[in-house]
């Protein structure tokens, strides 16, 4: 039986980014569509939030904070969207428990997916190592998370695994 990976929607061609656009396809995660491994997820749509949205960002960058509650994700606009965040994250964390997860490829810098930087909170496009919400959930229960950027990475790890089981 192959390995599934959860991946980050926007990075399928799905548009779902805050904007209403995607960041995709990529032919590596098409492989892996075609071949029935692929487990898809927008965790803010999951979350609640509408697409197109405004854009949000976390404070100092950090998911870790917002799961343990000492950080809140706010919109340009002012408006908290934890809950809608945290929500995504944990439906990740379902469909990673469901389906045996332990790879998945999420969308670089995002508040939610963004597995090595993230933006800070100032709305000015800088960005801060850490890792976004639903990111963070998933590191934090043992899956390997990857970006678009590292996919040759997760191909790799994606074979170490399915080697442990020949």
């Amino acid at each position: 039986m192959s390995q599934k990976l959860l991946i980050s929607r926007c990075l399928l061609g799905h548009p779902v980014r805050y904007d209403g656009g995607a960041n995709g396809p990529h032919a590596q995660l098409a492989q892996w569509q075609a071949e029935g491994r692929v487990v898809a997820l927008c965790p803010e749509v999951a979350g609640g939030l509408p697409t197109p949205r405004a854009p949000a960002e976390i404070p100092g960058g950090q998911g870790e904070a917002v799961l343990s509650a000492s950080a809140r994700v706010m919109t340009i606009d002012g408006e908290d969207v934890t809950q809608a965040f945290v929500s995504g994250a944990r439906q990740a964390l379902r469909l990673v428990e469901q389906h045996r997860i332990r790879i998945a490829i999420l969308k670089a810098n995002s508040p939610s997916c963004g597995n090595v930087q993230t933006y800070d909170g100032s709305f000015t496009g800088n960005k801060v190592e850490g890792q976004g919400v639903t990111a963070a959930l998933l590191t934090q229960a043992g899956v390997q998370v990857f970006n678009e950027l590292q996919l040759v990475e997760a191909a790799k790890a994606l074979a170490d695994l399915e080697a442990e089981f020949l």
